[in-house]
């Protein structure tokens, strides 16, 4: 039970974490727009990166830098596409009202590549607890690995479904520009940072 703990704390200490896919979690549960989709997206993806990193991907990574290197750019490219696209819609009208509906579609590819297009998924996720998991030996292992997606699990349906409970605070017309603003600057702030760091 102590390791699934850990596993519990640790995944929750790297995915509560400000970043783009949080924000995006937050954005989708305020408009109330296929958020159960971005849910299941965002704590699957977790499963099989944690998976991963804890079967031993995260090793590969570690002897092959360059791939990293090219997540971290790729990343930090669409990081600021997405950060320049929200902060291009809270300059106009349609931001006044959460913006227009998406397809669920839509909906699902921005999360897909909010998930795996950041290289600090591979970097946290993969590598970290999956080094951290495998120091628990082969059973302990996926024990912490039960821990940390158990994590993730209520980390993102309690973002997604708590935003809903804010819907009434955030009914101010201005509220999605300042949204979209927040958005925009914390994706360009990641990708600065991804570039940077």
């Amino acid at each position: 039970m102590t390791v699934i703990l850990l596993g519990f704390l640790t995944g929750a200490a790297l995915i509560v974490a400000i970043g783009a896919q949080n924000a995006y979690v937050l954005r989708q549960g305020l408009r109330r727009e296929h958020v159960g989709v971005v849910i299941a997206i965002c704590a699957l993806s977790d499963v099989v990166l944690i998976a991963s990193g804890v079967a031993g991907v995260g090793v590969v990574a570690g002897l092959h830098p360059r791939i990293i290197d090219l997540l971290t750019w790729v990343g930090a490219a669409y990081l600021v596409w997405f950060g320049l696209r929200s902060l291009w819609s809270a300059r106009s009208s349609g931001a006044l009202h959460a913006g227009e509906p998406r397809a669920a579609g839509s909906v699902a590819l921005t999360a897909v590549a909010l998930t795996w297009l950041n290289p600090h998924v591979y970097l946290d996720t993969v590598l970290m607890l999956g080094s951290v998991a495998n120091q628990y030996g082969p059973q302990g292992r996926w024990l912490f690995a039960l821990g940390a997606v158990t994590a993730s699990g209520v980390w993102f349906t309690g973002l997604g479904l708590g935003a809903r409970a804010l819907a009434p605070l955030l009914s101010h017309p201005r509220t999605w520009q300042v949204i979209d603003v927040l958005v925009g600057l914390t994706m360009l702030a990641i990708a600065a940072l991804l570039v940077l760091g």
